[in-house]
């Protein structure tokens, strides 16, 4: 297949149907010259205790499938158990010469895919970052699925690493998430020098003790700078943390809000003087991405992370690495920055420096549309080998 030739493309994604950012990528791969997309998503999608209903399809330049499923929320696995009934007749309609699936490999939908293809490439785009046995029939359901797969999305290279134990031996593109840039942008008002109010610094996120609020509270309550901490999010962690913040005497340097559009969480973001991320790595939990890590740098806010999974990578040089479960280092730091206002300065610049260069939609679309554009030429060239002499010698 020539590497411009028009490309058929059905992307079955699940996060599309969870929030406008699940579909922005699309709309930067469909606008890529000789791309034919297709959008599959649930009808209804149940995750952290909400039910998403899709949005209506709308003019993006692509088509949407918005199918029903089964089993939603059901089993250990929870989200992978769901399978849509009619795939198998809408990708016999459209015939794809890819099949991007933004799922993970032991989840059903993957199984689906496989064997469903017919002629198309399977891209797998993955996340997962921590190598574990899984239970029966997931861990058969994944070699199948990776043994099979043509290409690899990989979100870093701890998730390369998994595939690879688990049989997967193609190649492999990276990719990175996307953020709206539109939305999160860099506060129009200059900032106050010299200082005229407290450090701040913000989370936006779930609230549970794996995501490591405890350290933060524990460095304001020991700082000798003045430092307060704006809270976003929900979680079953959240009465916890308010108990925690009254023991410690920080009623009036801690604040709580509940979840908010992204206009909101953009806001927010750029209220701040630097993000925390500072999550713990467990038995089953390692970072995988940290997509609030680009939504404050898009806005110009530099980010406190820990060295947890993916963390480093994706705050780059747009923000400071303490250890994990370190609040005596990131009490250091804090004081450090209250007190340089400069520092912040720069690394504000660092931090949309990093998202503009590394972490746009139109990045993400590039990796999905190079890796599928590979992925169906090696399919095409494995399917359709040259005719080979037949041997017949001279006659004697």
């Amino acid at each position: 297949m020539s590497s411009r030739a028009r490309l058929r493309i059905v992307s079955i994604a699940h996060p599309a149907a969870s929030s406008e950012a699940g579909r922005l990528r699309y709309r930067h791969l469909a606008a890529k010259a000789n791309i034919d997309l297709h959008l599959v998503m649930p009808a209804v999608w149940k995750e952290f205790g909400r039910t998403i209903v899709a949005e209506p399809p709308r003019a993006d330049g692509f088509s949407v499938h918005v199918l029903p499923i089964r089993l939603p929320q059901a089993g250990p696995m929870k989200w992978y158990l769901h399978f849509y009934p009619a795939l198998r007749r809408l990708l016999a309609e459209i015939d794809p010469d890819v099949i991007h699936l933004w799922e993970e490999p032991w989840s059903i939908v993957a199984l689906q895919a496989q064997l469903s293809r017919r002629r198309a490439a399977v891209v797998l785009e993955v996340d997962q970052n921590i190598l574990k046995r899984l239970p029966p029939p997931f861990e058969t359901i994944r070699r199948f699925v990776l043994a099979r797969t043509d290409h690899i999305l990989s979100r870093s290279p701890d998730a390369t690493s998994v595939v690879r134990a688990r049989g997967y031996a193609g190649p492999v593109t990276p990719i990175g998430y996307g953020v709206d840039l539109a939305t999160f942008v860099p506060n129009a008002e200059p900032v106050s020098t010299p200082r005229t109010r407290p450090l701040t610094i913000g989370y936006v996120g779930r609230l549970v003790e794996e995501k490591g609020l405890d350290d933060a509270l524990e460095a304001i309550a020991h700082s000798a700078a003045p430092v307060v901490l704006d809270i976003m999010g929900e979680g079953p962690d959240h009465a916890r943390l308010r108990q925690r913040v009254e023991t410690l005497g920080l009623a009036d340097r801690v604040t709580f809000r509940g979840w908010g559009p992204p206009q909101q969480v953009a806001a927010f973001l750029q209220s701040l003087d630097a993000l925390v991320l500072l999550t713990r790595t467990t038995n089953v939990v390692r970072e995988q991405f940290g997509r609030v890590i680009i939504e404050a740098q898009a806005c110009g806010i530099p980010v406190i992370g820990s060295t947890c999974g993916a963390i480093p990578d994706v705050v780059g040089e747009g923000g400071w690495i303490v250890p994990e479960h370190d609040p005596d280092s990131l009490r250091r730091l804090l004081e450090k920055l209250a007190a340089d206002p400069a520092t912040l300065r720069a690394k504000a610049s660092a931090a949309r420096a990093n998202v503009l260069s590394r972490f746009t939609y139109d990045a993400v679309a590039t990796a999905i549309e190079t890796a599928c554009r590979a992925a169906a030429s090696d399919r095409e060239a494995t399917r359709v080998k040259p005719l080979q002499p037949l041997g017949i010698g001279r006659p004697s």
